[in-house]
């Protein structure tokens, strides 16, 4: 209830009651309402920025944004197990493939590296998560890029694995006559007495004493470059180029049972034992070349023989004796 003001009239001698002005009024009232409207409209603002109330859609995007901080903390521990599964194949690369394969390891820092030049994630600055989804991006980035240079290192052992599984069945590993058909090792390499001479000439391969007509093998894989008698000495032989710089040569044989250009595995029968060209009796004369030089067969007979069998024919080979070319 509003009060009732007075004021003394001298010319009446009496109290008269005041009367407020209609403009005062209407300017009271305006004030009143324009104040009661700002503070209303603070206080919606107030509101508005609290979790005191919130709309339904606010309420909503909410729990999506807190969805969207789980997803990405639970992308964050299978991004740790990954890392900890391409740590383990990453050190079994450098320390057991890449060593086996004689190849060089990849540089630590080269299978970390990150991505420099321009800001890639500018266009996820400015959002209240900005950091987290930028710092995640950029560890699942560098996992894909450890997984792509892992992924071509595996392409690169594979390959090497194939070649070494080649190269493996190309050099001549087994003793050319089967040791249950050898009559003796009658000739091993290095200074021999010449059987026509009987001067002292070095005897560049090993003679394998056996009856005319034995099966003799192929050593290794390979491709026959040679099977004629046009060759000093040798009479009937067969080459067979194994690749990786190796050669066999198989000489003083009866008879061919394969010809130029035939493609042989190891162990496949290549022909039989004779005594053609400058040969003193049937027996086959074996040598194996590296890199356009001859070098002592004995080495290459790993696939073939005990430890018992090879160490007797170690023993008759370093025997100075005569041999049969």
């Amino acid at each position: 209830m509003s009060k009732v003001k007075y004021y003394y009239d001298p010319d009446t001698l009496s109290y008269r009651k005041i009367e407020p002005k209609k403009s005062r009024r209407y300017r009271n009232i305006g004030l009143f309402v324009l104040g009661s409207f700002l503070f209303g409209l603070l206080s919606l603002v107030l509101l508005l920025n609290t979790n005191l109330i919130n709309t339904p859609a606010e309420l909503s995007l909410r729990r999506e944004v807190k969805n969207y901080e789980l997803q990405f903390e639970l992308l964050n521990k299978k991004m740790e197990q990954i890392e900890d599964v391409l740590s383990n194949i990453e050190e079994r690369d450098n320390n057991i493939y890449r060593l086996y394969f004689e190849a060089n390891p990849i540089p630590e820092e080269q299978r970390r590296a990150g991505f420099g030049g321009v800001n890639r994630y500018k266009s996820l600055e400015g959002f209240n998560n900005s950091e987290m989804v930028i710092a995640t991006t950029k560890r699942l980035d560098i996992i894909k890029k450890q997984m792509a240079i892992q992924s071509k290192s595996l392409d690169e052992i594979t390959k090497l694995a194939e070649e070494k599984e080649k190269l493996l069945l190309a050099i001549p590993a087994i003793q050319p006559i089967s040791n249950k058909e050898l009559t003796r090792m009658a000739s091993g390499y290095g200074w021999r007495s010449d059987p026509f001479t009987k001067a002292r000439k070095m005897h560049w391969g090993m003679d394998f004493t056996a009856p005319k007509g034995t099966p003799i093998y192929a050593s290794g894989d390979g491709k026959v470059t040679r099977a004629d008698n046009n060759a000093s000495g040798y009479g009937k032989h067969i080459r067979i180029d194994h690749g990786y710089g190796y050669m066999s040569l198989y000489a003083h044989m009866s008879a061919y049972n394969v010809k130029r250009g035939q493609r042989v595995k190891r162990g496949d029968l290549i022909g039989f034992v004779g005594s053609t060209g400058r040969s003193e009796a049937p027996h086959l004369h074996y040598e194996v070349w590296k890199d356009k030089d001859r070098i002592n067969p004995i080495n290459f007979y790993y696939g073939s023989l005990s430890p018992q069998e090879f160490e007797n024919m170690l023993k008759y080979a370093n025997q100075e004796n005569q041999s049969l070319d």
